[in-house]
């Protein structure tokens, strides 16, 4: 049974998640222009440069078709280029100039706003908030996929992935599964 002050708190987090959300879509939108997966592309880019359409789409949450539209249009303003992948046949999407200079001014806004959303918090109260804020991330992130998703838009710089609450519950998730897959043997025929 929820209380009322624990029915207050999940309403509290919901408000105060959606007020940044809202502000951080907003901010994106802004630099590049356009709204939807875009500025996420282009920050997952700036990560992992080089990421075929497969790969993209994943942490997109697109389909593989609207991958490929938003790669066409990010190509046409510039932003992104294709070259040619490892195997030749595939397709590796990089950021040119432009692009990269786009996904820096988009971590740069995001940046911006998550840090003027935590002045009214000293020190000791920033130090509590990242031990829940670690354990509710570590809690959530059911699998590498699912981790891919939650830090599309991540500074790397500011988490790295060897200390990154949602990697490392991604990777601890994943291993699980590996050892429950070879648990229970090959499968039938």
């Amino acid at each position: 049974m929820t209380t009322d002050s624990e029915r207050r708190l999940e309403n509290l987090l919901g408000s105060l998640l959606t007020a940044l959300s809202d502000c951080l879509t907003y901010e994106a939108d802004s630099v590049v222009g356009h709204t939807g997966a875009t500025a996420a592309a282009l920050t997952y880019l700036v990560q992992e440069p080089g990421q075929g359409i497969e790969q993209m789409r994943r942490p997109l949450g697109l389909t593989q078709s609207a991958t490929v539209r938003l790669v066409d249009r990010l190509a046409a303003d510039g932003l992104v280029e294709r070259r040619s992948g490892r195997n030749g046949r595939a397709i590796a999407v990089h950021l040119t100039a432009n692009g990269e200079l786009a996904a820096r001014r988009i971590l740069d806004r995001r940046h911006d706003v998550l840090r003027s959303s935590l002045v009214p918090l000293d020190p000791t109260e920033r130090g509590a908030m990242t031990t829940m804020v670690e354990k509710i991330l570590t809690s959530i992130t059911t699998g590498p996929e699912h981790g891919e998703r939650i830090c599309r838009m991540c500074d790397l710089a500011a988490c790295p992935t060897s200390t990154c609450p949602v990697n490392l519950a991604a990777e601890q998730r994943s291993d699980q599964a590996d050892c429950q897959r070879s648990a229970a043997g090959p499968p039938s025929r």
